[in-house]
């Protein structure tokens, strides 16, 4: 019987030990603690957590989903900190805990590279926004609406409000065209009069039609001139500014409108013509 009390079961104490009231008080004293610790590190991240997506909303020129990201990140770095001073208090060595998780680690990232490649394209996405939500983008021939962007993929709405699932990594590493990234775009037209028109009634005539609308901007200046001798017309470059939010469907009434003008305003629009010359034996 001594020996059985004697084989040592924990941390250097044997059965005799810990049938010790002492021991059983420093246990229970060490219980307490750890839940104590867990208790306080829930508290502190939840507090921190929501004291930085408070700070996103406060200042309308920031960005909500970055800082929700932040705080996410905050919140399981102090509940990470927690548990090692949980582990400590049973006197748990945390280097071996630490070089454990960094094993586990490494092998997780081996088999799931795809997925973390996804992850570290979707941080990335966040951290420095090339797109935001309700940006219209164009990403690797994908257009749309930004609904919501994930740490794994982001979500378009296509033109026929189709849900558009694009994994971050290819997001990441396409060429982003952001429509609406800035306040204003420049509309581009071609438009064709004929050979025989007056050119400076025709211009007259484009500039006029274009600048009567109150989405066309006068600064910085439109440019209307003749730009090329087609083969069957001459050509007008059309570039006006209009806010970004109209532009497809001011540059699509423009056209009918400069066309209804120049029809009113007897302006030929030739048609393309085709001469064909036969030789003779």
């Amino acid at each position: 019987m001594q020996d059985l009390l004697q084989i040592e079961i924990w941390q250097g104490k044997t059965v005799a030990d810990v049938l010790t009231l002492d021991f059983l008080i420093s246990a229970a004293g060490s219980v307490f603690a750890a839940a104590g610790i867990l208790v306080l590190g829930w508290i502190i991240s939840a507090w921190l957590q929501g004291r930085i997506r408070a700070l996103g909303r406060k200042h309308k020129n920031l960005d909500d989903m970055l800082f929700d990201f932040l705080s996410a990140v905050v919140r399981y770095v102090v509940l990470g900190f927690a548990f090692l001073f949980v582990l400590n208090t049973f006197g748990v060595q945390t280097t071996s805990v630490v070089a454990v998780i960094g094993a586990a680690g490494l092998a997780i990232g081996l088999a799931l590279q795809g997925t973390l490649s996804n992850i570290a394209a979707g941080v990335m996405l966040i951290l420095f926004r090339p797109i935001k939500l309700g940006d219209f983008v164009d990403v690797g021939g994908k257009m749309g609406t930004v609904n919501s962007i994930t740490l794994n993929f982001t979500e378009l709405a296509d033109l026929s409000n189709a849900q558009v699932i694009i994994p971050n990594a290819e997001v990441w590493g396409n060429v982003i065209t952001n429509y609406s990234a800035n306040p204003t775009r420049r509309a581009e037209w071609t438009f064709g009069v004929g050979y025989g028109v007056n050119l400076a009634a025709a211009e007259k005539i484009i500039r006029e039609t274009i600048m009567a609308d109150p989405r066309s901007k006068s600064d910085p200046e439109p440019f209307v001139q003749v730009n090329n001798l087609g083969d069957s017309s001459v050509d007008f470059l059309v570039r006006v500014w209009v806010e970004a939010g109209e532009y497809f469907v001011y540059q699509a009434d423009m056209k009918r409108k400069v066309k209804e003008a120049l029809d009113a305003g007897g302006i030929d629009i030739p048609f393309p013509t085709t001469t064909i010359v036969q030789a003779t034996a």
